[in-house]
């Protein structure tokens, strides 16, 4: 699997051009007809450089920070961390969508703090993204940093592109399931997988 691919190992050391994100919102809300001086969109430009700092943090971010903190362990039982809400950004429209990450590992004798689970997600959710390249960037960094015997990540997401624009369907769920190791040949393993996000 070619990690930077999907951007596993993309982590920038360049910051944030808050004064370029300030000079391209106003462009848009001009060229979408509004009135950049008017009082309810004289702060915008600015407030829009801030969220952009918070939202799209994962960029300058490595999941292998988080991940590189293990404990031995002799259960080598799956270990599921499910209902892992997350936020992101659709890259194709700039919009939102969110969801759910359920992430599921087989220690070889090392386990992450569970913690670190939900922390590596927000890594990769922290980016214009899209929720399929997602899925593999989660799977793939447990797999490169805990070198499990297997690992299964399920996303379930809704996306405002589908929902306030185009097709315009709320309430859709896209679902997406990534499976590596023993579990992507083993069938019983990722009915217990589902059994247990689901129960």
């Amino acid at each position: 699997m070619d990690l930077n691919r999907y951007g596993a190992n993309n982590k920038r050391k360049k910051k944030m051009d808050s004064e370029k994100i300030k000079e391209g919102v106003k462009l848009i809300l001009e060229g979408i007809g509004e009135d950049v001086s008017r009082e309810g969109l004289l702060d915008t430009p600015d407030r829009i450089a801030r969220m952009c700092e918070e939202i799209f943090g994962g960029l300058t971010m490595d999941a292998a920070d988080h991940l590189q903190k293990q404990f031995s362990a002799t259960n080598n039982n799956i270990v599921l961390e499910k209902d892992i809400t997350f936020y992101s950004v659709c890259e194709h429209h700039l919009l939102p969508f969110y969801g759910k990450a359920h992430v599921a590992y087989i220690p070889d004798e090392k386990v992450a703090g569970l913690s670190k689970l939900a922390r590596t997600v927000e890594v990769f959710a922290r980016r214009p993204q899209i929720q399929e390249n997602m899925t593999a960037q989660i799977a793939d960094a447990i797999e490169k940093n805990l070198q499990p015997k297997g690992v299964m990540v399920m996303l379930e997401a809704e996306h405002m592109c589908m929902t306030m624009r185009g097709v315009q369907k709320p309430g859709t769920l896209t679902s997406t399931i990534v499976t590596r190791g023993v579990f992507e040949t083993d069938y019983s393993l990722q009915r217990t997988f589902l059994q247990m996000v689901r129960s």
